[in-house]
This record gives C-alpha cells, sequence and structure tokens, in this order.
C-alpha cells in the first residue's frame, strides 16, 4: 500500500485526484440509469398514447405478430435444445469425480516402488500444507508428470495421493477430449477446470488425473497437430493443448462474488485461484510440447518404471494374500518374472485362479502359476496335428541347435522354453524363449557376439544334422535378426575397429557422401561367428540330439529340462564344454573380436 501511495505521489496523483475518479465513476452509473428509465418512459408513453386507445384496430395485428415471433423462437429454441442434448450426448468426455476417501486406494495399497511412494508422500505433504506453504512465500505445486511403460501404476498413485491429502480426484483419459465438433475439446478442457477450482474452493484443494497426456499435449511443431491448427476437422489439433496451458497457469481471475465485493470497496489486491494439482501419466514423454513441461506447469517429473526384484516380491506378496493358495515359491515366481509390471503380477494371478477353478481346486499351486505364466507369454496352446515326423525332426533339431547354444553361450538369461508347438500370440511353428536372471541395464560386445550365435545356431544345426539340401526357410528370421545385431555392432557401436558411427548422422549409402556401409565388415562377423557357433555344436552333438529327440517326443520342454538333458550328456561323454568357442577356425578372415567394455545396449530395430 505505502509503495503505490509513494508511485501515486510521483505521478502527480493525490488523494483528491482519485476521489474525483470515484465522483465520476458514479455519476457515469447513475447516468446510465437514468437512460434506461427515460427509454422504458418513452416506450410507455407510446404504448398509453397510441397503441391502447386504437387497440381494436391494430390489436390483431399485434398479436399475430406476437404469435408468429413466438413460434420462431419456439423453433429456434427447440432446434438448438435437441443440438445441445445430441452435442452432450455424443461428445461428453470419460470424466469421473471422486470425492474424498471414495477412491479406497491408499499408500498402503501401492506396492513395488519405494522411492515412487516417498515422492508421492511428499507431494502429499505439500498439498496439506498449502496455507503455510503460502505463508512462508512459496507457492503451491501445480502440475506432477508421471512417466513409465502401461501397467506400473501412475493412475494407481494419483489415487493413492488423493485419498491421503483427502482431496477430490478427478479422473479424465485425455484421448476422450477430442470431439467431433470443433472447439470441443477445449470447451471441456475449460469445463474440467472451473469444476475442479469450485471443489478447491470447497475442499482446500483438487486433483485432476490425466491419462495418456500424450494425446493431446503433443509438440505443436509436429506436424501432427496441423489440420487442428488450421481448424481441421473432428475437434483435434492445439485447442486442447492451447486450453490446458492456460488452464495450469492461469491469470488472476475474479468470480462474480469478487467483483461484486471490489465494486463496493470491499476487496483489493490480485486474485488467489484456488490450488489445483493436475496429475499426467504417459509413457512418450519426449513427445509432448515443452511448454507443459517447463516450471509452473508440470513442476516435477516423477519415473514410475516396473519394480525392481524386491518390489516385485512385494506385489506378489500383496496379490497371493487377497486370494486362497497352497504353499508357493515366491522367490522362484519372482526370479521368473524380471520386468513385469505390478499389473501384469495382479494379471497372472488371477489367472492362476481361474486354472484352479477350472480344474475344482479350491486354492492355487505353483502348477496353475506357471500355466497363467506361459499362457500369458505365448499365448494358447496350438496342439501338434498332422504334422509329419520329418517336418517334427526338422523343427526339433532347429530349436535345439538355439536351445544348446542359449545354455553354453548366455550368462545373464537363461533358457525358459523350447517347443515346436505353435503358440496364438507368437505366430512362429516352434520357439526358444529366455528370459533375464537380473534386471539387465546394459549390454557387452560378448552378449551382442552371443545373441548373433544363438541366432545362427539354427542353421549350423541344420547343416550338421539334417544335411545337405535340409536347410529350413525357417531360418530366415534368424539369420535377419543376427544381421541386425552385425549391421548395429559395425555401423552404430563402433566395434569394427572404427569409432565412427552411422548414429552421429552420416549416410548408410556411399551414394550419400558417408563413409562406406561397411557390409564386408558385417558379412566377415556374420562369417566369423557362424564358424564359431558351428563348432559349439559339433562340439555339443550329444546335447543338441538330446533336446531334439525329447522335443520330437514331448513337443514342449521347460528351461530346467532343457539344463538337464544338457548336463545329463555332458556326463555320459565326459565332455565340459564352458562358455562359446574362443578361438575361430583357422581359415577365419580377420577381424577384430576381442572383448569390449559395457555398452549401454538399444536394440537394433
Amino acid at each position: 500500500m505505502n509503495s503505490d501511495r509513494a508511485l501515486e505521489r510521483d505521478l502527480g496523483i493525490d488523494e483528491h485526484d482519485e476521489l474525483d475518479r470515484k465522483i465520476d465513476r458514479a455519476l457515469g452509473r447513475i447516468g446510465a440509469l437514468l437512460r434506461t428509465l427515460f427509454i422504458i418512459g418513452l416506450l410507455a408513453f407510446v404504448a398509453f398514447a397510441f397503441v391502447i386507445p386504437q387497440w381494436d384496430q391494430v390489436g390483431p395485428f399485434i398479436t399475430t405478430g406476437l404469435y408468429l415471433v413466438f413460434q420462431l423462437l419456439y423453433v429456434a429454441f427447440m432446434m438448438i435444445f435437441q443440438f445441445i442434448v445430441l452435442f452432450w450426448f455424443i461428445g461428453r468426455p470419460r470424466i469421473y469425480w471422486l470425492m474424498p476417501g471414495e477412491t479406497g486406494v491408499g499408500f498402503k495399497d501401492y506396492k513395488g516402488n519405494p522411492e515412487v511412494l516417498e515422492s508421492a508422500r511428499q507431494v502429499v505433504t505439500l498439498l496439506k500444507g498449502v496455507k503455510r506453504f503460502k505463508q512462508m512465500g512459496g507457492q503451491p505445486i501445480r502440475g506432477l508428470l508421471l512417466e513409465g511403460p502401461p501397467g506400473t501404476g501412475k493412475s494407481y498413485l494419483g489415487q493413492a495421493i488423493a485419498t491421503e491429502a483427502q482431496l477430490p480426484f478427478g479422473y479424465m483419459s485425455a484421448p476422450s477430449i477430442r470431439g467431433m465438433f470443433w472447439g470441443m475439446d477445449t470447451l471441456r478442457v475449460m469445463s474440467l477446470y472451473n469444476k475442479a477450482r469450485k471443489l478447491a474452493r470447497k475442499h482446500g484443494a483438487c486433483i485432476l488425473f490425466i491419462d495418456e497426456i500424450d494425446a493431446i499435449g503433443q509438440s505443436r511443431s509436429g506436424a501432427s497437430n496441423a489440420m487442428g491448427m488450421m481448424g481441421g476437422m473432428m475437434g483435434g489439433g492445439a485447442g486442447a493443448l492451447n486450453e490446458l496451458l492456460n488452464q495450469m497457469d492461469p491469470l488472476p481471475k475474479d468470480g462474480w462474488k469478487d467483483r461484486l465485493l471490489r465494486l463496493f470497496g470491499m476487496r483489493k489486491g490480485k486474485s488467489e485461484q484456488p490450488p489445483v494439482l493436475t496429475i499426467a501419466a504417459t509413457n512418450l514423454v519426449s513427445v509432448l510440447d515443452q511448454a507443459l513441461l517447463r516450471p509452473g506447469r508440470f513442476d516435477r517429473q516423477l519415473r514410475v518404471g516396473a519394480p525392481s526384484y524386491d518390489g516385485r516380491r512385494e506385489v506378489f506378496e500383496y496379490y497371493l494374500s487377497k486370494v486362497k493358495h497352497l504353499d508357493l515359491p515366491i522367490e522362484q515366481m519372482v526370479a521368473e518374472t524380471v520386468n513385469y509390471t505390478p499389473v501384469q503380477v495382479k494379471h497372472i494371478v488371477n489367472e492362476a485362479v481361474v486354472h484352479a477353478v477350472w480344474n475344482g481346486r479350491d486354492a492355487i499351486d505353483y502348477d496353475d502359476f506357471r500355466w497363467a505364466l506361459e499362457t500369458y507369454e505365448w499365448g494358447m496352446r496350438v496342439p501338434v496335428i498332422g504334422m509329419t515326423h520329418a517336418d517334427k525332426r526338422r523343427l526339433a533339431y532347429h530349436e535345439a541347435g538355439h536351445a544348446v547354444a542359449a545354455v553354453k553361450l548366455l550368462k545373464r538369461e537363461r533358457v525358459a522354453r523350447a517347443t515346436i508347438e505353435a503358440r496364438h500370440d507368437i505366430g512362429a511353428a516352434a520357439l526358444v524363449s529366455t528370459k533375464p536372471v537380473e534386471e539387465i541395464h546394459t549390454q557387452t560386445k560378448d552378449e551382442l557376439l552371443a545373441h548373433m550365435q544363438i541366432s545362427l545356431a539354427s542353421r549350423a544345426s541344420e547343416q550338421i544334422f539334417l544335411g545337405p539340401g535340409e536347410e529350413m526357410a525357417g531360418a530366415s528370421g534368424d539369420l535377419a535378426n543376427a544381421t541386425r545385431i552385425a549391421e548395429y555392432m559395425v555401423k552404430m557401436l563402433g566395434m569394427n575397429g572404427s569409432l565412427v558411427s552411422y548414429g552421429g548422422g552420416l549416410s548408410l549409402s556411399p551414394l550419400g557422401g558417408g563413409a562406406p556401409t561397411g557390409g564386408r565388415e558385417v558379412d566377415r562377423l556374420l562369417d566369423v561367428n557362424f564358424k564359431r557357433v558351428k563348432m559349439l555344436i559339433e562340439e555339443n552333438r550329444p546335447a543338441v540330439v538330446a533336446v531334439a529327440e525329447a522335443l520330437i517326443e514331448k513337443h514342449a520342454l521347460m528351461g530346467d529340462e532343457v539344463y538337464s538333458l544338457v548336463a545329463s550328456a555332458e556326463r555320459s561323454t565326459n565332455g565340459h564344454t564352458n562358455g562359446h568357442v574362443t578361438a575361430p577356425p583357422a581359415d577365419a578372415p580377420a577381424f577384430e573380436i576381442a572383448s569390449g567394455g559395457a555398452q549401454v545396449f538399444d536394440p537394433p530395430n
């Protein structure tokens, strides 16, 4: 206040000038009122002086005119009303509102990510202490962006925050904001925040959760929003994003009560907006507009990833506590579900219950878990019907080559299953599946070479056990995968004796002005590793035969059975082959394949 008066003195404005301005405003209002009264009086004079005395002559015309006007207004009203009802029914967004305590989900129910939970507790502390926070001169948090793969519990965490803070919670799926008419998305965002602020005034604050925000929050510089920015159809474009930006960081705005108080001089200073925390979830944070990510909108970004080993054990224990079960090897179940999200764990437990009910039991056991896990990962089993013994033998030795090579070469992964049965969700006639035994965040050169050799092992096994001309067309996918790994190592990771990487923007074609494509180096690398893995298969003939014959007989083997067959074959021949063969054949072309350090692995496309 003192600074305002000092500024007025500097500008030559005194208290008398302020009084004059107030008098002028009051006189202006009085003048407007007098003008309104004059117009009403003039209309009354015309009515009493000219219309009423001659009503018999002009009355029917006036009545007919008023009736026609009424009919037109009625028709217009009904058309507008029907359009509004249709507009609302077709275009209503998917928004759910829950009052404090109605979500039924608290921090006690959020399992698997203790670090994320601790960050959520900090957010709740800020929400509960908004008044104290403002007294200290701070601004309440406005946005929290949860980023992570599907199924990690992002919306679940939002509900838990609302429950713990005892605040209203609104859930909306961002794609539902888009409507069939232009401008609907903007109106929906505006309406959403108006209701949120109304609830925030009543409860002290409010939480909005926007799921899949990348549907409306994509960068406006990209081509995906071009149609909407030009006023395109289907209500898409940047309208919703622009309105969301305005609502998350709004200018002070008076409501009608505040305007009335200011009119009588009872309210001074800027308006205070009730705190609304916007929590958004996405698994594509890289496509979001930078204006959304700046401080003042999404102040905090929280990565919600798949739980670790301890986290998965906590999730398993939580969901198993809700179902009847026999003694289960929890540690083994956790080890078999590396990189599983809480939603996936919940699904596996529920499917195990389904399998137990189908078999007439009232409690699940480990066999139910294994059935649920296999069905989820590979789909429903398709029995081998009408396949000749020759086809079974080809498939069996093809997959046995993969399986034995994987047993010998993989250190941080293990064979989970080998089968010559088709699966609905896989599409392949046969497969060997591997799983990590721990969370893998890096991949070394040796591990890349191992995966290349495992892909090539099927062709090596075909040549050794099936004979010339018996190589199958089914190896095309294996060869393509091995080639992708080789190209990735040579052209992207600088593992061909040169540190040049085409990831730096060089053309992959000599015609583009870049370095040579490295085709010869890729071919040499594939040739060297094919000869290496062929030696490995030769040295482990009994193991390949044992696995292949078991596949012919049983059609499918679990990982433990594969390892048992390989170990038994080694004992029977007193063989002790460990790891992959390190020395290439004497006629192998020169190529530096010495082990390199750990590389952050970005799988090739």
